[in-house]
């Protein structure tokens, strides 16, 4: 968890900075390239994560970015003209965003969300490949063949592109606000919101038909970002949607996991006027998206619901009240929570057994922190007490089974 913070902190400094290797002719684009990276969070995929980088400015690549076909590791993107981009063309650059291409014509994998990215216009791609080209080139080559056969053939992404992707740069809407307009093109461009939080298909594309509706992410559950009332962003303001993304954390909720990593390095960096600008899209997106399956509660006298809540009330209530009202914006709110109340119970799971830090942020530097319970709760355990949650205080959700338990303390034996 220290190691995380102090990469937090060194990648934040990273980000506010203006690049110090700019031109003066240029210091505008480079300037606009560095920002439009703090947008797409960059630096959260391209570090490096062995440790054997840490002055390399966060893009040297090889992190492992884990999908349902396999890990796919990430490349550096310093000017290295040997393990980088210091060969690349702005043309070659345009095409890789726009299209998925290398410069070699190898197709890229969605893991690089290339399907988002071709809504920037070419001004935006070339600011950032200005701005990259600032950063010291750093000599680190990264296998990029990671995928098993025939994953491994990216010739097999021409398919892929024909039946699910279709390249087009970002048209705003004349009929809304420039606000509304700069959100849509940073949620539907840059910052590559629908990645993580729509759900995909068997092949790994969005469906289109459930926008925004969340689904499972690398052990996590990305949560839903439509308006439902119980399970989205129905019942948040604009104003709570701006601090969670500036503070990582609200009166109702804290950001963990993958979340916290786009706290951190992407939106505590933002602009105020573009949080604000992403809250306006989120609370008013183009299309109504499927609301979420109607749930009834649990009764209170069901054995799981009684089990589940003693050990809450002897485990969780000194820090989330026995109400389940939690601490604002230091224990978060549980009664009504969005996150606890997801389709899918791999976020509740993963925090009661593993524990959690959640994000720092330069406006809110103390990081909370829960610890783990899973060296104390059983599989039974574990499954009663985050049934009541997912149950208690008005909330309603599926109920958790002990086999659920276990698949997760499974995974995280394997993955730390």
């Amino acid at each position: 968890m220290r190691a995380r913070l102090l990469a937090a902190l060194s990648a934040a400094a990273l980000l506010l900075a203006a690049p110090a290797r700019a031109a003066p002719d240029n210091f505008d684009q480079v300037e606009r390239g560095r920002y439009l990276v703090v947008l797409g969070d960059c630096v959260a995929c391209h570090m490096s994560t062995s440790g054997d980088h840490q002055g390399s400015q966060g893009f040297v690549g090889g992190r492992p970015i884990e999908t349902p076909f396999g890990n796919i590791v990430t490349p550096n993107i310093t000017p290295d003209r040997a393990t980088g981009i210091g060969t690349w063309s702005a043309d070659s650059f345009y095409r890789a965003m726009h299209e998925g291409i290398r410069p070699n014509g190898a197709r890229l994998y969605p893991a690089f969300p290339y399907t988002y990215f071709t809504r920037m216009p070419r001004e935006d791609t070339d600011a950032i490949f200005a701005y990259l080209n600032t950063l010291d080139p750093v000599n680190h080559a990264v296998d990029r063949n990671s995928l098993p056969f025939p994953l491994n053939i990216r010739a097999s992404m021409l398919a892929w592109n024909g039946l699910f992707f279709e390249p087009g740069e970002f048209r705003p809407d004349p009929n809304r606000s420039a606000e509304w307009n700069r959100g849509a093109y940073i949620v539907e461009g840059p910052a590559h919101c629908g990645a993580c939080h729509t759900p995909k298909n068997l092949a790994g594309a969005d469906r289109s038909s459930e926008r925004f509706a969340g689904g499972p992410l690398q052990g996590w559950f990305a949560t839903n970002l439509t308006g439902d009332q119980r399970t989205g962003l129905g019942d948040w303001s604009a104003d709570e949607i701006v601090e969670y993304l500036q503070k990582g954390r609200n009166a109702r909720s804290a950001a963990s996991g993958p979340m916290a990593e786009v706290v951190e390095y992407s939106t505590s960096v933002m602009t105020e006027a573009d949080l604000r600008a992403i809250a306006t899209y989120l609370k008013e997106p183009p299309a109504a998206a499927p609301a979420s399956p109607a749930r009834t509660a649990l009764a209170a006298d069901n054995a799981q619901m009684r089990a589940g809540e003693a050990i809450y009330v002897d485990r969780c209530g000194a820090c989330h009240t026995r109400s389940g009202e939690g601490v604002a914006r230091m224990f978060p709110r549980l009664a009504g929570s969005q996150v606890v109340q997801q389709e899918g119970n791999e976020t509740l799971l993963r925090v009661v057994l593993q524990g959690v830090r959640a994000a720092y942020s330069p406006h809110a530097p103390t990081s909370p922190a829960m610890p783990a319970f899973g060296w104390r709760l059983n599989d039974d355990e574990t499954a009663a007490v985050t049934t009541y949650i997912r149950n208690a205080w008005g909330n309603a959700a599926p109920a958790v089974s002990a086999a659920d338990a276990a698949r997760m303390r499974d995974l995280l034996r394997d993955r730390p």
